[in-house]
């Protein structure tokens, strides 16, 4: 037999053995249960009619139909609800002429909404592009053009933004506060509730970039092939079938999105509201008894700094998994949680383009608060230097990332570099010896200051943990003398004062000398988007 003949068969055994590790994971979580014969044809039947994605409404409908798939401002939508009225929306729009492969695109807050157009476009084998709801006029013109919007559904607050995007397959109003004939509620009330025309489309779900640093980029991801994504969570975070999620994270990100799915999977109850507001959310998980909670770091912030007050009489008890993701997290912010919640933080790290890469349990941040964990079932994690050569432990390079869930290649063109089948994440990390990944920066934030690499990541972390400060961010700007110098923007905390000495002093005695900062600035707020991440782009200009 063949050296590569070897290999293949040693791929082959390697795959067999994941499946039925995540097999066993969802067996673990009550998802693998015996069912009836019939309900077994029909849900392989809606799997054959509509797709991976569009087949989850009618799945969840037949397993926990009159129980609670969601739960937003305008009440409760059941699984079986929520299979009714996207199979109605799906049939007005192939009325209309709607084709699959043809495009929709949805700008939607956290609502019902969002899932109405979601899964109704993936049962008509459709393109889905998810918008941000943070988007700009101009980006979303352009966005529109580039990704073919045929169809577009969108909150009834963006109608001027949306002026100029033309699709010729209508638009669809996802939340409005006045009944309109042109809304989602409107297709439910007048549509059929039978299974839509079978698709002769897979759907493909295209997610957006976050454009801090330019033009949103659209990162299109085919159905899985493999429960090698829903294992990998499984792997490492407890979730269990039937259980409540609350979800303040955008649903559009791919942190929300995910969770859209994997609580619809798990037949778990979402809990949703359009705008996040930190003591709601401490309300509604003390009232709904949810068990998880998903949500970006800032989120998580704003929470723990409402203080023990806002927290007493609430009962948090059945709260197990506090899920962070979408932005950096960071040891100090983590500790806080952690103290005010309990160990039950969990810290995953991934990207658009990448998907999953590793994800920290509450035991890794016990031991390395600043950590993101292992590399999670399935995937493959490498640092490798500016050569392409993979580096040791403790050593700083670049992270590259292989699994099953990694993006095809931008839609406008143009690719993340790989390097022996894995993808950049667009990052810089290390590991340490017990094989916990540490992020050091993006690996287009180093800079070069008088000849000395220079990772503003470390020096973010360590002003961070001062009591004083309450955001930071650092980054590169040009310097005639240097090359480049370290400049960073300060967020004081109300009730303190700080100087940009005192930052320089602070750096100084805990860092080399050339990682000290040569500009200090002082802002009210740091410029965010929607998933927490900093707009460099916007603090270069102060």
């Amino acid at each position: 037999m063949t050296k590569a003949l070897l290999s293949r068969a040693a791929r082959t055994v390697n795959r067999v053995v994941d499946e039925a590790t995540y097999a066993k994971l969802a067996a673990e979580a009550g998802l693998l249960t015996p069912q009836r014969p019939d309900k077994l044809v029909r849900m392989i039947a809606a799997v054959r009619r509509s797709g991976v994605i569009g087949a989850i409404p009618t799945i969840g409908a037949i397993r926990y139909g009159d129980r609670a798939a969601i739960i937003d401002e305008l009440g409760t939508v059941t699984f079986r609800e929520l299979d009714d009225r996207t199979n109605a929306i799906a049939n007005a729009w192939r009325s209309n002429g709607f084709q699959p492969g043809e495009g929709v695109a949805v700008l939607a807050r956290n609502h019902r909404g969002f899932h109405y157009a979601v899964f109704a476009a993936a049962k008509c084998g459709a393109r889905i592009v998810l918008l941000n709801t943070d988007f700009a006029g101009p980006q979303l013109r352009e966005v529109a053009a580039r990704e073919g919007a045929d169809l577009l559904v969108f909150d009834d607050e963006y109608s001027d933004i949306l002026v100029g995007v033309e699709t010729r397959r209508g638009r669809f109003r996802a939340w409005t506060d006045t009944p309109c004939e042109d809304s989602l509620a409107a297709l439910i009330a007048s549509g059929s509730s039978a299974a839509p025309p079978p698709a002769t489309m897979e759907p493909k779900l295209i997610l957006l970039t976050s454009g801090t640093s330019g033009t949103p980029k659209g990162a299109p991801r085919s159905e899985p092939k493999s429960l090698a994504p829903f294992g990998a969570v499984l792997s490492k975070v407890p979730f269990r079938t039937e259980e409540v999620t609350e979800c303040p994270a955008p649903l559009f990100h791919t942190l929300g999105f995910a969770h859209v799915m994997l609580a619809a999977i798990l037949g778990s109850t979402l809990v949703i509201r359009r705008r996040f507001d930190p003591q709601q959310t401490l309300d509604s998980l003390s009232e709904h008894g949810a068990t998880a909670m998903v949500l970006v770091p800032v989120m998580l912030g704003r929470i723990v700094d409402l203080g023990p007050d806002a927290r007493a009489g609430r009962d948090l008890s059945r709260l197990r998994i506090v899920w962070a993701a979408g932005s950096h997290l960071g040891a100090d912010l983590c500790k806080r949680a952690t103290d005010a919640l309990g160990p039950v933080v969990y810290n995953m790290y991934g990207s658009t383009e990448v998907g999953y890469a590793t994800i920290a349990t509450p035991a890794d941040l016990a031991a390395e608060p600043s950590c993101v964990g292992g590399v999670v079932r399935s995937a493959v994690v490498k640092i490798y230097d500016d050569s392409g050569k993979e580096v040791p432990p403790g050593a700083i390079g670049r992270i590259f990332v292989g699994n099953s869930l990694q993006f095809e290649g931008y839609t406008g063109g143009g690719d993340k570099d790989r390097i022996n089948g894995l993808m950049a994440s667009g990052d810089v990390g290390h590991f340490d010896s017990a094989g916990r990944l540490f992020i050091d920066g993006r690996d287009d934030d180093m800079i070069v200051s008088g000849g000395e690499n220079v990772f503003p990541g470390e020096v973010e972390e360590l002003l961070a943990a001062l009591p004083s400060i309450e955001e930071v961010s650092a980054f590169g700007v040009d310097d005639e003398q240097y090359g480049q110098r370290l400049r960073v923007v300060v967020v004081v905390r109300n009730g303190h004062a700080v100087t940009a000495a005192d930052v320089k002093d602070h750096v100084k005695s805990n860092l080399a000398r050339y990682k000290v900062p040569r500009d200090v600035l002082f802002i009210d707020k740091l410029p965010r988007n929607p998933t927490g991440k900093v707009l460099k782009r916007e603090l270069r200009r102060l």
